[in-house]
């Protein structure tokens, strides 16, 4: 195993309750008989930042957003796997709401929302980015704004961006 920076030592006692509410939350979406568990989630995530630890890291939103990105691929990973098993049975269903609090969060699959996530990444990569550390770690705009280095401004107009283009991408075909 790589060495672990020591940007992330350093960080990661500080920020593991804040992985944990995290990953709880990232979990709370997931179907009921989900084998995963927030603490075993920020571990693997652990694990795969320990991996990848060749950049450094400019700080805790830096850190948040590198975890969610794990956390993403984990779930995405362990969806995967669940569906070779079933052979393609039944869909794995997460809740996310882009929208916000007002509104009552919607279902949809995993995998089709990490694969709608890839096919906007090759569009505008920064919208990925806005995406994960808001609505996956829950930054504010303004911690958004700093981790990326852009206005407050830019962040608003690419999240409204990323929503619409996001839920039309997911949004169930008209029969």
């Amino acid at each position: 195993m790589a060495a672990v920076s020591p940007e992330i030592d350093r960080l990661l006692p500080e920020l593991y309750d804040e992985l944990r509410r995290l990953a709880a939350g990232v979990l709370r979406g997931q179907r009921p008989d989900h084998t995963l568990q927030p603490t075993a989630l920020v571990h693997e995530a652990y694990l795969k930042l320990a991996a990848s630890a060749g950049g450094a890291l400019a700080g805790r939103a830096h850190l948040l957003a590198t975890a969610a990105r794990a956390m993403r691929q984990i779930l995405v990973d362990h969806a995967r796997a669940r569906a070779r098993e079933k052979r393609g049975g039944g869909a794995v269903q997460v809740t996310l709401s882009l929208a916000g609090a007002s509104r009552e969060p919607s279902a949809f699959d995993l995998l089709a929302f990490d694969e709608a996530l890839r096919r906007l990444e090759a569009l505008d990569a920064q919208q990925v980015r806005i995406v994960e550390l808001r609505y996956l770690v829950g930054l504010s705009v303004e911690e958004v704004a700093e981790a990326l280095g852009v206005s407050a401004t830019t962040v608003k107009r690419d999240s409204a961006m990323a929503k619409a283009w996001l839920f039309r991408e997911l949004r169930p075909a008209a029969s």
